[in-house]
């Protein structure tokens, strides 16, 4: 049976999907009408359709923007590959948008890197390597058709690993007329997922969130957001039949 008397509550992956409906629905009395109207707006704009990738980023204000703009863009999830260094957050600079993303980390594998991809990989998606090479593609171009898609971007001094340019399934590079070569990682991650993301809302793509998926990303918006969520759900999950009754 789930340990409610602990500080920590159980993740809402554990719950049923109807207990889960529940909670939102008792949670949202919490709120404002006109914030409860918000959060559904915004949770049927995201996607999981495309994903961004960040492998070793060490600047935290690089890693803490593209978290801000996959924020404004619609891209839910981020997952973040931690072989030499660790993503620390800027809150100045990534201004709470990471309270409204679900953040995945891999820092506890031999290599992170596979961890992460051969995962992806594992769900479906190809892996879009941001670096110029002699089959890549531009944003403009890219078969979205295909299938679900995650854009990986490399450290900012390096660029991507060997490891991470052998497990690419495409390339993808932005087209460039000045002298500079680069742009910054986060000033490209930002020009390539608003295409993207353009692109598919117009599409005939089936890109938005499926409605379990939605309600745990309003159960995981609330608990954020809620002054006091952890007692007020703890309390529901004691009173409620399904509650008790859960293993």
């Amino acid at each position: 049976m789930m340990n409610l008397m602990n500080n920590e509550l159980p993740s809402f992956y554990d719950y049923p999907f109807e207990l889960q409906k529940e909670l939102v629905g008792h949670l949202s009395g919490f709120m404002t009408d006109r914030r409860n109207e918000l959060f559904r707006n915004i949770a049927g704009q995201r996607t999981r359709y495309i994903t961004v990738v960040l492998e070793d980023i060490f600047q935290s204000h690089n890693a803490s923007a593209v978290l801000r703009s996959c924020e404004c863009f619609g891209i839910q999830d981020v997952h973040f590959i931690e072989n030499r260094f660790q993503y620390e957050l800027n809150p100045d600079i990534a201004l709470g948008s990471w309270k409204w993303l679900t953040l995945n980390r891999y820092s506890e594998s031999p290599d992170n890197t596979e961890a992460c991809l051969g995962k992806l990989k594992s769900e479906g998606y190809r892996i879009i390597a941001t670096t110029p090479h002699k089959r890549d593609s531009t944003p403009e171009k890219l078969d979205l058709e295909k299938g679900k898609i995650a854009l990986l971007f490399g450290t900012e001094l390096e660029g991507l690993s060997e490891k991470a340019l052998a497990m690419a399934d495409e390339y993808l590079k932005i087209p460039m007329s000045g002298f500079t070569e680069s742009l910054n990682i986060s000033v490209s991650a930002a020009l390539i997922v608003h295409q993207l993301t353009e692109r598919l809302r117009i599409s005939s793509i089936k890109w938005q969130l499926n409605e379990n998926e939605i309600t745990m990303l309003l159960l995981q918006w609330m608990r954020n957001s809620i002054k006091m969520s952890q007692s007020i759900e703890k309390k529901f999950m004691q009173n409620t039949t399904l509650g008790t009754n859960l293993h």
